[in-house]
């Protein structure tokens, strides 16, 4: 994995976890991921503008990934409802790059090294045992997480395809407008859904969107240059930071399974990355 689209990663990571604290914070999560999806498209629109760059071959790949990014952030919010953070963003973040590297290897063709899938595997092991996997588990909130992961997977392979014809800010844009439309519509057809819109119009949520374009831009932009396998991976230790800011801002508990978990992220990036 090139050290530049390790680095893109690795950003990626710590502006992932940044913008899903603040959106778990959020009392009714569901306005306020669509007021964040809406946020990060009007910034970001005249820095697409700029930067056009768009081949007619990427059409098809961005209805795909807006379909997947919708139903994530639809999974998500509703995730943040009614589970814990600490649960559901292990489990979805850290199945995400087993499916990926399972479905490339099976289905598209793409290498993957012994090392590489061990690291991978790590990687998956190691996120849900920063939660505790011999707790007792919420079933809703762990079919959801493993729901997100597979959407994650979904865009992620997606994306690695499409990005080829779009340089990554105009390739995000297009790709969230019609999110930011369709969560704004179904938000809306809620009970007092407009009322909640218009609580949600906080900087906070505003925040948490402009930071999450951000942070996939990041990555669309390490898809260019490495594995969606790799990519997938290092952008997991997001989990950790997770891990480490839960508990002064959600107050939550960090236990010696975190730290396994921990130990197991860092040795399975290492085996995807050398």
């Amino acid at each position: 994995m090139p050290p530049a689209a390790f680095a893109l990663a690795l950003g990626a990571a710590f502006l992932h976890a940044l913008w899903n604290l603040l959106l778990a914070k959020e009392r009714d999560p569901e306005p306020a991921t669509a007021i964040a999806i809406c946020a990060s498209v009007l910034v970001f629109a005249p820095v697409a503008a700029v930067f056009w760059d768009v081949d007619s071959q990427v059409w098809p790949y961005l209805v795909a990934t807006s379909a997947l990014q919708l139903a994530y952030f639809a999974l998500l919010a509703s995730a943040y409802r009614y589970a814990e953070l600490s649960f559901v963003y292990p489990v979805a973040r850290g199945l995400a790059p087993v499916l990926v590297l399972l479905v490339g290897a099976a289905f598209l063709g793409v290498g993957a090294s012994a090392s590489q899938a061990v690291g991978v595997c790590a990687v998956g092991l190691g996120v849900l045992l920063v939660r505790g996997i011999s707790r007792e588990r919420d079933l809703v909130g762990g079919v959801l997480a493993l729901t997100i992961a597979t959407t994650i997977a979904g865009y992620t392979l997606v994306d690695k395809s499409g990005i080829r014809f779009a340089s990554p800010v105009v390739y995000l844009e297009l790709g969230m407008a019609p999110v930011a439309l369709s969560a704004l519509l179904l938000v809306a057809a809620l009970p007092s859904g407009r009322a909640r819109l218009r609580a949600a119009m906080r900087p906070t949520p505003a925040l948490a969107g402009v930071i999450s374009f951000v942070a996939y831009v990041l990555v669309l932009a390490a898809l260019r240059r490495a594995p969606a396998a790799s990519v997938a991976a290092v952008r997991e230790t997001s989990v950790l930071i997770v891990a480490a800011l839960a508990a002064p801002m959600l107050g939550e508990r960090v236990g010696p399974a975190r730290l396994v978990g921990a130990a197991l992220v860092v040795a399975g990036i290492a085996l995807v990355v050398l």
